[in-house]
């Protein structure tokens, strides 16, 4: 079926009743596009903060509504069963440009499409994209309830004061400023912090000073836009145990949580151990953050890592096998290293770094409390790369520098990074 703006459809008869569903959205455009799913409730207001989805929110508090990103696609699932129309009564996706200078005249093309659970395609509707101007705000489709039937309408209506209309179109909070004119909704950026502050404050309420400083940072390296993955190789060896004990590696934990919540679309980072051997972490997510490196299951005492000396080659290539044969994604990786140095092996590690210079994955070498870096004090010169892919820094104790210092540090080359590797086609699209 294919859908024209204004049209309404009731799902049950398309969907046979089923309650789970699909939107698949694909907007081409040479800026990034953000789509999100507003939950709106009876009185055409956003039901709650948690309603908003989107890929630093990917889930509605009770799995209604799931996002995920795929190459080009934004997805958004949906399961009707979950729903309660008498507390949400309509989902609507918008799409809403990230940079303030575009607009949505620039759209080359876009398209929403309705799947059923098994991936039969059931509606289509094309935007009508020559009718845009100025807008930096669409409103794409809507997933409604009337007269005891969920209903599909496509909208693609534009707002040219972008955010603002629509965050007025949703009765949504605003910001009042400080001269008491008319209110202004938040920026999109403003939106984003919130959304990380809320969840940091619900879970992890003694990371919110952190977290504001993390925000801070990646606000000034403009990196709040950005979608990447996080993940995190912390040094094992018989050397670093001091550090276990005293809780310096959990409090570096704390300090990378905020960058994946923010990056990741999952809010969760991926996480290895290295001695003798690489050794595969659980995930490091808000719900088991607090006990992370002293959890008497899971904890850095009952890990597996071999005989307690350096062996980096082997960690380096067990991560670069996960990001690109085990998870590949479309979006860039970000890893911080941390290691207290006695780093040998410089032929191999310089070899397997240069290899991954062609992958999109950059490397942030983190030295904590010790010497002997070798190799890594000198990633900066390091031939044979097709992009510099590298960095390096070290500190003499967690606590001895600024946690807005450290991190301004961890995001310092990042952003460089990003856009050598879009230029030299590493990175393909939108981060």
């Amino acid at each position: 079926m294919q859908l024209v703006s204004g049209q309404k459809i009731a799902l049950h008869s398309l969907l046979q009743n089923d309650a789970k569903f699909s939107l698949i959205v694909r907007i081409n455009a040479p800026f990034a596009v953000d789509v999100s799913s507003f939950g709106i409730d009876s009185n055409d207001r956003l039901f709650h903060d948690d309603y908003m989805t989107f890929y630093n929110q990917p889930q509605t508090p009770n799995a209604e509504v799931y996002y995920h990103q795929s190459a080009d696609e934004q997805v958004f699932s949906f399961d009707l069963s979950k729903i309660n129309p008498a507390q949400t009564v309509r989902f609507v996706l918008c799409a809403s440009v990230a940079d303030e200078q575009a607009t949505m005249q620039n759209i080359q093309n876009g398209q929403v499409q309705l799947l059923n659970q098994h991936g039969k395609i059931l509606a289509t509707y094309a935007l009508q994209v020559a009718a845009f101007s100025q807008e930096k705000a669409l409103m794409l489709v809507e997933i409604y309830f009337r007269n005891d039937l969920w209903r599909l309408a496509a909208i693609g209506q534009g707002f040219n004061g972008g955010l603002k209309a629509l965050v007025q179109h949703f009765g949504a909070e605003v910001a009042e400023d400080q001269s008491s004119v008319p209110s202004t909704p938040v920026s999109t950026l403003d939106l984003k912090k919130k959304v990380v502050l809320d969840k940091v404050e619900k879970a992890a309420p003694y990371l919110m000073d952190l977290t504001k400083k993390s925000l801070l940072s990646l606000e000034k390296h403009n990196l709040l836009n950005v979608k990447a993955r996080v993940a995190l190789i912390l040094d094992y060896s018989g050397s670093m145990s001091q550090q276990y004990k005293r809780g310096d590696v959990q409090k570096v934990i704390e300090r990378i949580m905020p960058l994946a919540l923010n990056f990741d679309d999952d809010g969760c980072f991926e996480c290895w151990a290295f001695a003798e051997k690489a050794l595969r972490l659980p995930d490091v997510s808000l719900e088991n953050l607090n006990d992370y490196i002293s959890s008497k299951q899971t904890g850095y005492k009952t890990w597996k890592a071999g005989a307690g000396y350096n062996n980096e080659p082997a960690v380096l290539a067990a991560v670069l096998d996960y990001f690109i044969k085990q998870s590949p994604s479309t979006l860039p990786v970000y890893i911080i290293f941390i290691s207290d140095g006695g780093v040998s092996e410089a032929g191999k590690i310089k070899k397997i770094l240069q290899a991954a210079s062609s992958q999109p994955i950059f490397w942030q070498f983190v030295g904590i409390g010790g010497r002997n870096y070798g190799l890594l004090e000198k990633l900066d010169t390091m031939e044979g790369r097709v992009v510099d892919n590298c960095n390096f820094f070290q500190i003499d104790h967690i606590d001895s520098m600024s946690e807005a210092t450290l991190y301004d540090l961890l995001l310092q080359e990042f952003p460089i990074w990003l856009k050598e590797a879009m230029h030299k086609n590493i990175l393909r699209g939108s981060v």
